[in-house]
């Protein structure tokens, strides 16, 4: 048992401790986040709580800043937990490293540790294959649904659907990998492919005032539906993205169903990320009840994917769900 009181940790550097009785709690869990704990984090640790399992959770978060990472993981090292939790792929990638990564020390190798919200972990090489990690410490979740059931959707709302677009950041390695995929994907099936790059600034990231422009680019080559992709940058500037799309009267496609519950998007198809966290937990119950090796799990796949549509954007672009669709779909304003 580690001697560690059960404590809440917001941002890096900051704890509120919590005193609790002088015996310590069966398992230690460190949980790394990128932007905060968010709906995957919260059903992550809801999971266990309602399992009855006694964990403490350690949280730190990198408020999107990957200079931040390496002393996080070394106050987990530090900490010794029984287990450690990534949020994300830079966060994954920086505290485990990927398959090219395996003999140095500077990432985890021993403390078993599982991933969730990571978008491709095998391009981004993180592990070998969904069935085995090829890491005998890290397994983690899957919930990205396949883009088939994405350009299947925007069919379904827009049946003369033939050109997709999508704006992407090459600071994100997610985000590049989207677009990779999309561009197969679309000429597999015969579909029109536009893909643009978000410019940079000086300091190498994605400038948010190059959305409109871009935007414009997009409708200019035709395109009839935007994908989101794989963006941290453009679920952060949502605002400025329905912005230009709603300039552009183009629809918007997002993983992210916070974007269109925002109003931000038109539909999303997504797994709902309180759900990959419960996942997550299933997991961290085998390894920390069961004692199973984390290497021995296959990543933990989503199979249901929610359809979200927002009635208040369709409005405004005046393009309204058709009912088969409407029947599917959860709707909001």
């Amino acid at each position: 048992m580690k001697e560690l009181c059960r404590r809440i940790v917001v941002g890096l550097g900051a704890a509120l401790i919590l005193p609790v009785a002088a015996a310590a709690s069966d398992y230690t869990v460190f949980i790394a986040t990128w932007r905060g704990c968010e709906e995957a984090c919260q059903g992550f640790q809801d999971y266990l709580t309602e399992a009855g399992i006694d964990v403490a959770f350690v949280l730190r978060d990198a408020k999107t800043e990957a200079a931040a990472l390496p002393a996080i993981f070394e106050e987990a090292r530090s900490l010794d937990p029984d287990l450690i939790v990534s949020w994300g792929t830079t966060v994954t990638r920086e505290i485990a490293g990927t398959l090219d990564d395996l003999d140095d020390p500077a990432f985890n190798h021993d403390i078993p540790q599982i991933f969730m919200i990571v978008a491709d972990p095998v391009g981004s090489g993180i592990v070998a294959s969904l069935d085995a990690t090829g890491r005998p410490n890290l397994t983690g979740t899957y919930n990205r649904m396949p883009e088939t059931v994405a350009l299947e959707t925007i069919r379904g709302y827009l049946p003369d659907f033939d050109h997709l677009g999508l704006l992407y950041n090459t600071d994100e390695k997610n985000s590049v990998l989207k677009r990779d995929e999309l561009e197969a994907l679309t000429r597999e099936l015969g579909i029109g492919f536009t893909a643009l790059e978000i410019a940079a600034g000086a300091d190498s990231a994605p400038m948010a005032e190059d959305l409109a422009p871009k935007m414009a680019e997009l409708k200019a080559a035709g395109v009839d539906f935007v994908h989101v992709g794989s963006s941290s940058f453009l679920r952060d500037n949502s605002a400025l993205l329905r912005k230009a799309a709603l300039e552009q009267a183009l629809p918007v496609l997002s993983p992210y169903e916070a974007m269109v519950v925002s109003g931000d998007a038109l539909v999303s198809v997504a797994s709902r990320y309180y759900e990959v966290g419960r996942l997550a937990g299933a997991q961290a119950e085998r390894i920390l009840v069961e004692g199973v090796t984390p290497g021995d799990l296959p990543v933990a796949r989503m199979t249901n994917f929610a359809v979200t549509i927002n009635l208040g954007m369709a409005k405004q672009l005046k393009l309204y769900p058709p009912i088969g669709l409407l029947q599917i779909a959860e709707t909001v304003n």
